[in-house]
């Protein structure tokens, strides 16, 4: 009866790993991790297939098993570890503010062989666009 089972499953999963693909990647948005979510998922899901109680909800076991693993690689992506390098306890970060008329301008100019004020064209222009660029994200 379990090698019932256990043939069913990889006849599932073979016939349904595009579909599997597309799920993870509507999760995790990015196709390295829809990959690594699918072939654990396979993976698990041949380790625990005598867990499976009821052969016809191979299909919802299976996406059980694929969302969770999605969720645990979003999980992973998010989370962040401070070091007691990265951060000295106690001490706060303060980005300096840029000052208009700094000699940046100045030293770009030189370095880029171009005229000053074509310099500062070119930052206020990239600026404008960044701007955009993270207005658009935002909504």
């Amino acid at each position: 009866m379990k090698q019932i089972q256990y043939e069913r499953l990889i006849q599932y999963i073979l016939e349904n790993q595009d579909r599997f693909y597309r799920m993870a990647y509507s999760y995790t948005r990015y196709r390295e991790d829809a990959l690594d979510a699918v072939q654990s998922a396979v993976c698990k899901s041949l380790e625990a297939h005598k867990n499976i109680k009821n052969a016809d909800a191979i299909k919802t076991w299976f996406y059980r098993i694929l969302i969770n693993e999605c969720l645990a690689i979003l999980k992973k992506r998010n989370k962040v570890v401070l070091t007691a390098d990265s951060v000295e306890q106690g001490e706060m970060y303060y980005e300096k503010r840029y000052e208009q008329g700094g000699d940046i301008e100045q030293e770009l100019s030189t370095i880029m062989e171009l005229n000053l004020n074509t310099v500062k064209t070119k930052l206020y222009r990239g600026l404008k666009q960044l701007k955009e660029n993270i207005q658009e994200t935002e909504l």
